[in-house]
């Protein structure tokens, strides 16, 4: 009952106080709708502008009987969409739409505080998904109408335009950087997150393990940056730029699959061997995959630390990559790779599975009918009949059926790199050329003022590799047999515009200069980690910053912070107060209009004698006391606003005539 009493007493929460706190809750549901159902994001929007809308209208509560249902339905869906509320998914969601319900109760200041507590939680909780420069950015804007609830629960507010709102807030926001930075630069990190929550691997992987003809078409229109390279050197020509990622040997008839081979004995298979005969040196940045592949430049020498080299020369980090890695490789862009194959190896590479796609069989039996034991020209003749054959580019090919290569090479003639090198490579074996599949990406943007190759995600690619008596195993390209475009120029020249508007040439140069801040955040904010930190002073001739260094360095900027905020209040103290600059003015004016005030008359005296002088300005000089009382005995500090607007109204106040 006393409860129940002191909730009754309580304030009702302000209309503008409650629009201001259904814009934050907006934007905490802006800033996680990129991750979360699009049925999700679309229905707590509606709940959020029905409830705007009869807030605003009608004023009424919401009733018991719809919020209980409401918060059900919420929980159901969640555990219906991701399985369980647990997680970070889950829990965004569940967040999320529990921020947007509690609209449905917010009707006292502190509901709308408890609610701005929250939503400032989940704002910062999208940072987990995305830690780039404009994700922080909206985040960080996303606190101004937090900030404005805030300052519109003050007593005494005056609403105002949603300009002049958050303009205290961005004030606010703009003093606190310099802190900021101070505290990212100094505050001692650990080696590992407090949490342990597992990003989304479905939202951040790259390429995958295996590969089936149709399953890159989302990566090739996939925009991000997928890694960038920086060479000690001039970069290597567009035709050399092929990094390799997964080497696939086992094909079922539909998917090719990244294995493992190993020897009769099951130990690990020897290493192929490598004759390199031009190698170039390069460090590569590669974004979060969740996959433990590190992608590296034609045939790499060696594994960088904590990796280690496949026997197909694939670089395996020794855990999958969750957060931007930066590592150092050697490869080489010209050789000769393992000129004597095993037989093991070479009845894998030309296994097949049986009773599938016949007509390529037999077009291959042909081939090796007409050209004998010349494997070389059995790869022209399947290369001529790409070029020549009326094959297509496209990035919306028509579906295959179970024989998938038969229908590719005999009927549909369209698709994109996966097609081609699958189809290459099953004509190969059935050839008796022993082939398999490589997948990395191919190409990318070289970026003149950052000084790197730029590759996106849009740059994955699929190749094969032959083996040929005294060459070893030979890299082919067949996509580059029926649009050569694709390797000189790139993914998005190969594409045309398939890939629409955003690829035209303008906006594709906007975005790649942009690349260039991105890639500076990269480094100097998300890559800045424990290691980095402890080299901070590494200029300043401090090999390694400890954390007992880096806390007296905190110590002594926080100090320093706070002696310029404690002079900066003592100086604006000591200025003439804004409030009685402006009561100096009115008095003036109104001292050359005959009205001195005297020694012993106090400013509402003072006044009320004007009005009666100025008997036609009576009710603007009683506005003009009236605000002033408020501003001088309202408040501990005047309200800018308010005060803001009294100072104008002095400006504009002039005195017409004395009645004697």
């Amino acid at each position: 009952m006393i409860a129940l009493m002191r909730r009754r007493a309580e304030p009702v929460l302000g209309t503008h106080a409650f629009d201001l706190l259904c814009l934050t809750m907006g934007c905490v549901l802006g800033v996680h709708a990129s991750h979360l159902p699009w049925w999700l994001v679309a229905a707590l929007a509606l709940v959020l502008v029905v409830r705007w809308w009869q807030r605003r209208h009608s004023g009424a509560r919401s009733p018991l009987l719809l919020k209980l249902p409401l918060l059900a339905l919420l929980a159901v869906a969640v555990v219906f969409t991701y399985g369980t509320i647990f997680g970070q998914e889950p829990g965004s969601a569940l967040a999320v739409g529990l921020l947007v319900l509690k609209l449905l109760e917010s009707e006292t200041p502190r509901d709308a505080k408890v609610g701005v507590s929250f939503a400032c939680f989940g704002l910062m909780a999208a940072l987990l998904f995305d830690q780039g420069l404009v994700a922080t950015f909206v985040v960080a804007m996303g606190l101004l109408p937090a900030l404005a609830t805030l300052r519109a629960l003050e007593p005494a507010q005056a609403p105002a335009s949603l300009p002049r709102a958050l303009l205290p807030g961005l004030t606010l926001l703009a003093a606190a950087v310099p802190l900021a930075l101070l505290a990212f630069a100094l505050v001692p990190r650990l080696s590992s997150p407090l949490w342990g929550a597992a990003s989304r691997s479905e939202a951040r992987t790259g390429l995958s393990d295996r590969m089936s003809p149709g399953n890159f078409t989302e990566l090739l229109t996939d925009d991000r940056p997928a890694m960038r390279v920086s060479f000690n050197g001039p970069p290597p020509a567009p035709e050399l730029r092929y990094f390799r990622a997964y080497v696939m040997w086992l094909y079922d008839g539909r998917t090719w699959e990244h294995v493992q081979l190993r020897r009769a004995d099951g130990r690990a298979r020897p290493l192929e061997t490598l004759e390199a005969r031009v190698t170039t040196g390069y460090q590569i940045d590669l974004e979060p995959t969740d996959s433990t592949v590190l992608p590296a430049l034609g045939m790499p020498l060696a594994a960088p630390e904590d990796a280690r080299l496949s026997p197909d020369r694939e670089v395996l980090s020794d855990k999958a990559v969750r957060e931007p890695l930066h590592y150092a490789l050697r490869s080489a862009v010209h050789y000769s790779l393992q000129v004597q194959l095993p037989e093991a190896a070479r009845r894998f590479a030309l296994r097949l599975p049986h009773g599938f796609n016949p007509r390529t069989h037999a077009l291959a039996a042909q081939w090796r009918t007409r050209y004998g034991a010349d494997d070389q020209a059995i790869v022209a003749a399947a290369l001529a009949l790409f070029h020549d054959g009326g094959f297509r580019y496209t990035l919306a090919p028509a579906p295959l059926g179970r024989d998938a290569v038969d229908d590719f090479l005999f009927d549909t003639r369209e698709g994109f790199c996966e097609h081609y090198a699958s189809s290459f490579t099953v004509l190969m074996r059935a050839a008796g050329i022993p082939a398999r599949v490589v997948t990395g990406y191919q190409g990318g943007y070289w970026n003149p003022l950052g000084n790197y190759l730029l590759v996106r995600q849009s740059d994955a690619h699929a190749w094969s590799e032959v083996w040929l008596e005294g060459r070893g195993w030979v890299r082919v390209d067949p996509t580059a047999a029926v649009r050569p475009e694709r390797v000189s120029l790139g993914a998005a020249a190969a594409a045309g515009d398939q890939l629409g508007w955003a690829q035209t040439s303008w906006l594709a140069s906007l975005r790649n200069r942009w690349d260039v801040v991105n890639h500076w955040w990269t480094q100097g904010v998300i890559g800045f980690d424990a290691l980095r930190q402890r080299g901070l002073l590494t200029p300043f001739g401090i090999r390694e910053t400890g954390t007992a260094m880096l806390g007296m360095l905190l110590a002594i900027g926080t100090s320093l912070f706070v002696a310029i905020g404690v002079g900066w209040a003592l100086w604006r103290r000591e200025r003439p107060e804004p409030l009685r600059q402006a009561l100096r003015r009115l008095e003036a004016r109104l001292a050359r209009a005959g009205i001195t005030r005297r020694r012993s008359e106090g400013p509402q005296h003072y006044l009320r004698r004007a009005a009666r002088a100025l008997p036609v300005q009576r009710d603007e000089l009683e506005r003009l006391m009236d605000r002033y009382l408020e501003l001088r005995y309202a408040h501990d500090e005047p309200v800018p606003e308010l005060l803001r607007e009294f100072q104008r109204a002095v400006r504009e106040f002039r005195p017409r005539r004395v009645v004697k």
